[in-house]
């Protein structure tokens, strides 16, 4: 199957998915649903106010900074993720790079949760975020599903 092929089956499934949800084209025709750019719009929103309401501390500015670009750069790699060819050897390299953005951002949130706890739920928290990075890192690149013969 061709990658022009592939986007084709992807923008169909996405047609009967979401038939009923208004889309707009981008300049390659490429579908993009109205609810995905209200919630771009509502992330920006939240972390322009959220780095106002910092007082210019910068520590929080640039928390707020770098999960933005994590999210945004996330959703980036999987939108075009879904838009690879199953034979391609981009989508190892996108899948490596989701999986490195979703280590980033669960390192970013469980430093921040962490601060604020007491060192036993510290410990807690931290075990949490090594497990799911280490699951994560299994599912996407140990486990290999079984075909039924």
């Amino acid at each position: 199957m061709g990658s022009s092929e592939h986007v084709k089956l992807v923008d169909e499934a996405q047609d009967n998915r979401h038939a009923n949800w208004p889309v707009l084209k981008d300049n390659k025709g490429y579908r993009i649903e109205l609810v995905t750019v209200i919630g771009f719009l509502f992330l920006t929103l939240n972390s322009g106010m959220a780095v106002y309401q910092s007082n210019g501390e910068l520590g929080a500015i640039c928390f707020v900074g770098f999960s933005y670009a994590d999210l945004v750069l996330l959703f980036y790699c999987l939108r075009l993720y879904e838009r690879t060819a199953p034979d391609s050897p981009q989508r190892e390299h996108l899948k490596m790079a989701v999986w490195l953005l979703t280590t980033l951002l669960t390192a970013a949130f469980s430093y921040k949760v962490a601060a604020i706890m007491p060192f036993p739920v510290q410990v807690l928290v931290w075990s949490m975020a090594g497990m799911t990075v280490l699951g994560g890192f299994y599912a996407f690149f140990l486990h290999r599903e079984k075909t039924k013969a």
